[in-house]
């Protein structure tokens, strides 16, 4: 099975590309299924249908399944199944429960909703040859596809699993202390939500997982893509497919025509630099927006899309290079390109490294050689972040 996660600029038609690869696959003979968060009218328009597509996978066209991740069923679902595991300990706080058609969903809700649907329709023997998952705007999707790595370091933190350990002595403890402790379901709960962030996880990081990312060329998308580019290396995430949409006629002999072109062909050139992220595909301006299976059809779009992982595992210890000998020191070379010095941060906490890189952070765990050391320095030079780091005579060994 492969996957292909659609991203892009706020208007650029990531849901118009997202379905026109969907059917592409779909009519190339892949049993393939479009998860997409727009909402139902929007999608059956793109689409073409005569009726906005349900949660539940309906099939579109030969091959083509859609379906739309309402945040808000799933809120609800998710809400109250959660009270009913919690039902003993609220009782014991007086709450009064919620009923399932009082909830409106909290912010953040599509995000959960986006990777539970994500790791449903991807598990198992019935999954799809093909799936194609249409998400918010890049901004959004990177702090998506980072979230199931930050909510497993949360829990660890917050419920840490050797804690687990003791889970027999706490009829004991409860009667010695006459309080009630922490009940086994909380435990089971938050073993659950880990082994589902788990499987977001290596679905991610499989190889049969693409990140195509749709802009339309121009210089603001052009600002905001070069913006972009440090916080995807951060996150270890890599474009596979780089989709230009719209573009305008090569030639024309309307001068005004003529300009955007070249504007478009100059932002492309950029785009062509850029050499961590796939090679550009072009898409055509259809003289409209594309409505219904036709339109989708006159897209050339990219299927199969690069077989490149779309998240990787970013800071490694790959990085580390030990220049004890010759200057007593040990480096870690993390890959930020497009990074400026005034948008970055380095922070080290105990066993991690906090970095941030203008409106992107991430907290990425010290390689075993370098939690012996300090950090001394550090240096940013064509796109890539050099950290020095120099033993600690207390916890490293002389060498003899």
């Amino acid at each position: 099975m492969r996957t292909v996660l659609v991203t892009g600029l706020g208007g650029a038609g990531r849901t118009t590309v997202a379905a026109a690869t969907a059917l592409a696959a779909a009519r190339g003979g892949r049993r393939t299924l479009l998860l997409s968060p727009e909402p139902g009218e929007a999608l059956a328009a793109v689409l073409g249908l005569d009726a906005p597509p349900s949660a539940v996978p309906g099939e579109s066209a030969p091959g083509l399944w859609v379906a739309r991740i309402d945040a808000g069923a799933d809120f609800r679902t998710e809400f109250l199944a959660f009270q009913e595991r919690a039902g003993a300990a609220l009782e014991l706080l007086g709450a009064a429960p919620l009923a399932g058609e009082e909830l409106t969903e909290l912010p953040g809700s599509e995000q959960f909703a986006l990777l539970r649907a994500i790791a449903r329709h991807t598990r198992g023997d019935t999954a799809p040859d093909l799936v194609v998952v249409d998400l918010p705007p890049l901004a959004e999707s990177v702090a998506l596809l980072a979230l199931p790595g930050q909510l497993r370091r949360y829990l660890r933190r917050l419920l840490p699993a050797e804690r687990q350990a003791a889970r027999a002595l706490r009829p004991v403890l409860a009667q010695l202390a006459g309080v009630p402790m922490p009940a086994q379901w909380l435990y089971d709960t938050a073993a659950g939500w880990d082994r589902d962030l788990a499987a977001v996880e290596e679905l991610l990081a499989a190889p049969g997982t693409g990140l195509l990312l749709v802009a339309e060329p121009s210089p603001a998308a052009t600002d905001a893509l070069r913006a972009a580019r440090p916080g995807l290396a951060l996150h270890g995430l890599r474009v596979g497919t780089l989709v230009a949409n719209r573009l305008l006629p090569a030639h024309s002999a309307d001068p005004w025509l003529a300009g955007l072109t070249a504007e478009q062909n100059k932002c492309l050139d950029e785009w062509g630099e850029w050499e961590e992220w796939g090679e550009a595909h072009g898409l055509p301006h259809l003289g409209r927006e594309p409505r219904g299976a036709d339109d989708l059809a006159r897209l050339p779009v990219p299927v199969p899309v690069s077989a490149a992982a779309a998240l990787r595992p970013g800071p490694s210890a790959e990085g580390v290079e030990d220049r004890r000998a010759e200057d007593g020191i040990l480096t870690w070379t993390i890959p930020l390109p497009g990074a400026t010095k005034d948008r970055l941060g380095l922070v080290r906490r105990g066993r991690e490294l906090v970095l941030t890189v203008g409106p992107f952070r991430r907290i990425v765990p010290l390689p075993s050689a370098l939690r012996r050391c300090t950090v001394t320095g550090a240096a940013l030079a064509d796109g890539l972040l050099t950290v020095r780091f120099t033993p600690d005579p207390g916890l490293w060994p002389e060498r003899d």
